[in-house]
């Protein structure tokens, strides 16, 4: 069959590329070879956030005498937990086929490969890891040859694998098994603090584990501003989670009862610890294995597909969008380059996408949220800045919703009051940055955003205090 447009991969870069094809007037086909939706609809964004709200009710419940109620036995049932994560991510994968019929957007079913210019060979899907081979929608294409003008690679990424850390599925857990344990173990150690370790860890403390978590950086959540990472820092060590930083696990050895001994070097010193379970959370790599893309001559580039702006490569017809496409590996910044991609296509002149102003969350407790210029890297820079903070202590909806524990913080060009990065932790941080998001995407300076009328009481007061206080006007503190 000849397509215009062919997709490889429906995680959501893949899906919304696709659509917004169709929308365009594409001919337009999807391969998928396990789940609508991808990885982040099914084993990670969505599933991992589902997790972290019973976590939070838990945590809720379980602090209900400061909001003068009572609430005695308080438990949880961890399989139900699991199950309604699995439940959530079912219903949105369904979601998916529904826009992509809706749409008129093929489905072909299985695992692709490039034969050649405008060739994609389906074969039928191999799941590894033991997990079960999926069954396709209904009214899915099969394997067979395909061919199309355009073909967008969106095929993802996946765990990275650490020499002597590698998965077995039983003692050492990828998120595959993280996200879907069958009891919560009693000790857990994880390796790597970027945005996956630290919800896993946010998580599974919550649920009564002993967590220690082994950062080889000398920061955790390294990506972050350094003032935000040590004021988070402190928050997760009060809720008891044992953090190393600049130490890195050299060695596991299986126990007789099934756990796991690790031997973890930190500053030159080795000591070893004990746990029931090991999350390996050290980033990702990307899935450009198995694709054909050597035989076509599709330049690599540090271990994924070399792409400009637009999402095209160096061969004429394939394009790259997604964490296939390398960093800063977001399903937001897929979806978005996805719809840059087809536009670009279609000959819309939709002009390449800002990476400096793409968001970063990170859905732990606290919640940590962040765009543009961290401090260190705007002084590193050279630029003269101003620099503006608030404290959720300062803020009268935090201390109503009993989540005090927080920061704003605001980086400024001195000369331009050009907003060159925003860093928040705390309650509900997640939602309020797209805020400034949206100022930096208009060039808003200072000014404007000292002006503009904040509701209150709400959270966001104190998006509006930490650009007073760049300012030296700050009023509530």
């Amino acid at each position: 069959m000849t397509f215009d447009l062919i997709v490889i991969g429906s995680g959501p870069g893949g899906y919304v590329a696709a659509i917004r094809a169709a929308q365009l007037g594409l001919k337009t086909a999807i391969v998928e070879r396990e789940h609508l939706g991808g990885v982040c609809l099914n084993w990670g964004c969505i599933p991992t956030k589902a997790l972290l709200r019973s976590a939070e009710v838990y945590e809720l419940m379980r602090r209900a005498k400061d909001f003068g109620l009572s609430a005695d036995n308080i438990r949880f049932d961890a399989s139900a937990i699991v199950e309604r994560s699995r439940t959530v991510s079912s219903r949105l994968s369904g979601g998916v086929a529904a826009l992509l019929k809706k749409n008129k957007v093929e489905v072909i079913w299985g695992e692709a490969i490039l034969t050649g210019p405008g060739r994609v060979r389906v074969s039928d899907s191999k799941i590894a890891g033991g997990r079960p081979r999926p069954s396709a929608p209904v009214d899915a294409l099969g394997a067979g040859d395909y061919t199309a003008d355009h073909i967008i690679v969106a095929t993802g990424a996946r765990s990275r694998a650490l020499p002597g850390l590698e998965p077995d599925g039983e003692a050492v857990w990828t998120y595959f098994e993280a996200m879907a344990p069958r009891h919560i173990p009693n000790s857990l150690l994880i390796v790597g603090s970027g945005a996956i370790g630290m919800e896993f860890a946010s998580l599974y403390a919550s649920l009564g584990a002993r967590v220690t978590l082994v950062e080889i950086l000398d920061q955790i959540l390294p990506a972050e501003d350094a003032e935000i990472s040590t004021f988070a820092r402190k928050q997760f060590e009060k809720q008891g989670i044992d953090i190393r930083t600049a130490a890195k696990v050299v060695a596991l050895s299986r126990t007789g009862e099934g756990g796991i001994v690790a031997t973890i070097d930190q500053a030159g010193r080795t000591d070893e610890l004990s746990a029931e379970r090991v999350i390996v959370a050290a980033g990702v790599q990307s899935n450009i294995e198995g694709l054909g893309l050597e035989s076509l001559g599709v330049r690599l580039e540090r271990g994924w597909i070399a792409a400009d702006g637009l999402g095209r490569t160096n061969v004429a017809g394939v394009y790259a969008i997604g964490d296939v496409a390398g960093p800063p590996m977001l399903a937001h910044k897929a979806e978005h380059e996805g719809v840059v991609c087809v536009e670009a296509i279609k000959g819309l002149n939709p002009g390449p996408l800002e990476k400096s102003r793409i968001p970063a969350c990170t859905y732990s407790r606290p919640q940590i949220a962040s765009v543009g210029l961290t401090e260190s890297k705007a002084r590193l820079a050279g630029l003269d800045i101003r620099v503006g903070r608030f404290p959720f202590a300062g803020n009268g909806k935090a201390i109503a919703l009993g989540e005090d524990q927080g920061m704003a913080k605001t980086i400024f060009d001195a000369h331009s009051g050009k907003l060159l990065g925003a860093h928040l932790v705390g309650a509900e941080v997640t939602e309020l940055i797209q805020g400034f998001v949206i100022a930096m995407g208009l060039e808003t300076t200072e000014e404007e955003l000292l002006r503009t009328v904040f509701p209150h009481p709400t959270l966001s007061e104190m998006m509006h205090e930490s650009v007073l206080d760049a300012y030296g006007r700050a009023i509530h503190k």
